[in-house]
């Protein structure tokens, strides 16, 4: 028995990783699982009649040990990873698949929850006992349980086989990242790059022993070189060098994976007697069907489109002017917005960057979570860590009770996927009388600090610490019984309401003088350039809105149908993204060889959801902006019936006692610009 199958002996019960030991996860998860397939037959093999009590709830609570390791181990593969970890996932999905399976595809232990799920009008359930049952009863139902046996060993090795693709997509998708180097000799290709970005991309190339400049695709380095530099031909060669992961025909190729998948869950599907997969993901959704998703983002599609061409001709014709570019690439894109933004407001990064330094703009978001939920947040440095550059603390509410322990990593390195995201290291329930409080973690890619400077945030990477924070005050403020219906366990296009709402504030005159200070002199930001955002905030809106509207449509392309007939990816790709392409294509390109969201992570047939999201948090900060954005009552509103109800209600409902209406449309449209 491994340390990871013993009570953790820490402070707050956290993960003890320094003395994690790689190699013993593959004991540990087959320790883990011996004892929840244990839990599981005590729940069968109970000679007494099936209560909620003794099924319902002791299903829910069961597991437990397995689902810390695997939270532990996979947030690993995702933030810290290596070949060992990477080997190790490997072996794991499988038996975690198989584990899964064995649950729902127990004709045992369904007849025990379908006989208290028949007799669910006599129990005297509440709201979220309700809810439990109804929840445990559908995933027996829409994961095999009626099937004959033939079908149940084909679904058991769907899911064994779906479980190593996704791992292996990932895999391509860091590999591909960690492999391409762009290595710099002379500082003309550094033209128009901001002094810290050099100094970021020589501080690289001194780390691995090399003269001169490295640019990779990690974000902090990617993004700024496509925005300032002036090179076009370098710019191009960067951008098609993101814009090909998965798709060279090689040991890293993800196009066929890319087919197993969607055939594979197609399959599936039809297996669980669902006419897609699509079908099968939005039952359990607040959008309900494909056909509502596709005329919601059509309808979306309408209404930006005039707007985005509009915004697209005014770009070419401003390169046109400014550099003689008869043709917008995609390499273009980044660069030339970003010298019309500064023409149109007079605003640049460069310009912000100083107020917005990563340590001022973690405690400016931290007092926001104070002033709107009484919130305390103290950095610990008893609390373990994975990497050196993780920040711990010890959240409290106002009577100084712990209300969770959260970890922040914000540097990107080798062993980290791109991108960002909220996880949990431990869930939020209330178990044996006793509230057990989350471990909530964000992760993201900020530049680092350098010699000279320390880690200064662009405006975007500003919201976006904004946004998966929102997502952790979703896992913090956690308060539910049941695990499995605690804190993000929500429908898939409700959660991004936290994440999306809290951005807001990043665009609000009061909540920008509590943080935004020069790093050098602590000056406030200025009044007018807080004017500036403000006025940039829609820049470009309609081409953003039509970017977000083709991953989605391209997400429902593939699951949304029966996609046995494509044999070639991008043929299939350019005509999903028919209605809503602006720039010619690049041959050596393809979206959906990178596309990690709905191949790798839980965005499958929800792709939509953040713009579906969007629409509740326009609607949500309007209300605040009427009672006052700091307002107590409203925050105290969202807290209680948003933030700390989890999935224990539909979200509508929840909304609705929250706002006291179903969300507008019209308030995202108004706030995107799009109507007045």
């Amino acid at each position: 028995m491994t340390i990871l199958n013993k009570p953790f002996d820490t402070q707050y019960n956290t993960a003890p990783f320094s003395k994690l030991k790689t190699e013993e996860f593959l004991s540990a998860f087959k320790t883990a699982i011996k004892k929840a397939k244990s839990e599981i037959d005590t729940i069968v093999n109970n000679k007494e009649k099936p209560t909620f009590q003794n099924t319902i709830e002791a299903l829910d609570y069961s597991g437990e040990e397995l689902d810390r390791i695997s939270s532990i181990f996979f947030n690993l593969n995702s933030a810290e990873t290596n070949d060992e970890i990477q080997k190790i996932a490997q072996e794991v999905s499988p038996l975690l698949s198989e584990f899964s399976n064995d649950i729902a595809l127990n004709e045992d232990l369904f007849n025990r929850v379908k006989s208290v799920f028949d007799s669910k009008s006599d129990l005297k359930l509440n709201t979220e006992q309700a809810t439990l049952l109804d929840k445990k009863y559908k995933s027996f139902a829409r994961n095999g349980a009626n099937l004959p046996e033939d079908k149940k060993e084909r679904l058991r090795a769907i899911d064994k086989e779906l479980s190593q693709l996704k791992l292996k997509f990932g895999e391509h998708i860091l590999a591909e990242t960690n492999k391409f180097e762009m290595h710099l000799t002379h500082i003309d290709n550094l033209d128009g790059l901001p002094e810290g970005a050099k100094e970021a991309a020589k501080q690289l190339a001194e780390s691995k022993g090399r003269k001169g400049w490295l640019i990779t695709l990690d974000y902090p380095s990617y993004i700024p070189f496509m925005t300032h530099a002036k090179s076009r031909s370098l710019r191009k060669k960067l951008s098609k060098a993101f814009g090909s992961k998965g798709f060279k025909s090689d040991e890293l190729d993800n196009k066929a994976i890319v087919l197993k998948i969607s055939n594979l869950r197609y399959e599936r599907a039809q297996l669980l007697g669902y006419q897609t997969h699509a079908h099968f993901v939005l039952e359990e959704r607040m959008a309900e069907s494909p056909v509502k998703v596709n005329h919601f983002l059509e309808d979306l599609l309408e209404k930006a489109k005039p707007a985005a061409i509009k915004e697209f001709k005014k770009l070419q014709d401003f390169a046109k002017e400014f550099d003689g570019i008869d043709q917008l690439q995609k390499w273009d894109s980044a660069y030339y917005s970003e010298k019309l933004k500064q023409k149109l407001f007079d605003l640049d990064d460069e310009k912000l960057k100083p107020y917005f330094k990563l340590e001022n703009v973690i405690e400016g978001a931290f007092t926001v979570a104070n002033k709107l939920f009484g919130l305390e947040f103290n950095e610990m440095d008893t609390i373990d860590k994975y990497h050196k550059d993780v920040m711990t603390y010890k959240v409290e509410d106002a009577d100084g009770e712990l209300v969770s322990i959260f970890y922040a990593d914000f540097f990107p390195r080798a062993g980290k996927r791109n991108g960002a995201w909220m996880t949990s290291f431990k869930p939020q329930m209330i178990k044996n009388g006793t509230n057990e409080r989350p471990h909530v973690s964000i992760v993201c890619n900020f530049t680092k600090p350098t010699k000279s400077k320390p880690s200064l945030l662009t405006f975007n990477e500003v919201t976006t610490l904004f946004h998966e924070f929102g997502h952790a005050l979703h896992g913090m403020l956690a308060n539910t019984t049941y695990p499995s219906l605690s804190g993000t366990s929500v429908y898939w296009d409700f959660v991004e309401l936290p994440s999306q709402i809290l951005e807001n504030w990043c665009y609000e005159e009061e909540t920008l003088k509590l943080f935004a200070k020069h790093y050098k002199t602590d000056q406030v930001i200025p009044m007018e350039l807080i004017e500036k955002i403000k006025k940039s905030a829609n820049f470009n809106e309609g081409m953003q809105t039509l970017r977000q509207l083709s991953f989605g449509m391209l997400d429902m392309a593939w699951h949304g149908v029966d996609p046995s007939e494509i044999k070639d990816i991008k043929t299939y790709e350019l005509k999903a993204f028919g209605e809503t392409q602006l720039y010619p294509d690049v041959k050596a390109n393809c979206m959906s060889t990178a596309f990690a969201h709905i191949f790798q992570g839980g965005y499958s047939s929800g792709y939509y959801s953040y713009k579906w999201a969007e629409v509740l948090d326009a609607d949500a900060f309007e209300y605040f902006k009427e009672e006052g954005i700091f307002n107590k009552t409203v925050a105290n509103k969202f807290k209680t019936y948003v933030l700390s109800q989890g999935g224990t209600e539909n979200p509508m409902t929840l909304y609705k006692k929250f706002r006291g209406q179903e969300p507008k449309p019209e308030a995202l449209l108004r706030r995107a610009g799009l109507i007045k």
